[in-house]
């Protein structure tokens, strides 16, 4: 929520507003969820798991994430520079949602894939086996 952490009846119209303010977007729930799997993740690491993103964008919305206290940044003083990103514990809270979106999106790929034949089925499960490794239960 880029640097508007007021909370106001005409900003906010409800709860759900108020939380695609925070993880909506293109990439906060894909970094929150890679984050979840990997435990730490060093800028380098997170900029080669979402090759889509530009270095710009990933500082932003890393900057953003941390100003909304749902990953951690921590900063080492040594040469070269070292900083690593994990989950803030409000941040951990959100996995159980992300993963419910994972299972929904592996669902509805596989539906629109079958529909063009089993070859694009199998590519498509096994290009998300190798972003997401681990196929964990969506539970709330």
């Amino acid at each position: 929520m880029k640097n508007d952490h007021a909370v106001t009846r005409s900003s906010q119209l409800c709860a759900v507003d108020y939380a695609f303010k925070r993880i909506g977007g293109k990439y906060k729930a894909r970094i929150l969820w890679y984050l979840d799997m990997k435990s730490i993740l060093r800028y380098g690491e997170l900029s080669r798991t979402l090759p889509d993103i530009t270095t710009k964008m990933l500082t932003q919305t890393l900057r953003e994430l941390e100003d909304d206290k749902l990953i951690v940044r921590k900063m080492y003083h040594e040469v070269p520079p070292k900083v690593e990103y994990s989950l803030s514990e409000t941040g951990k809270e959100l996995i159980p949602f992300i993963a419910h979106l994972h299972a929904w999106g592996k669902k509805q790929i596989m539906l629109e894939a079958q529909s063009f034949g089993m070859e694009l089925a199998h590519a498509a499960s096994e290009a998300c086996k190798a972003v997401c490794p681990t196929d964990r239960p969506a539970t709330v």
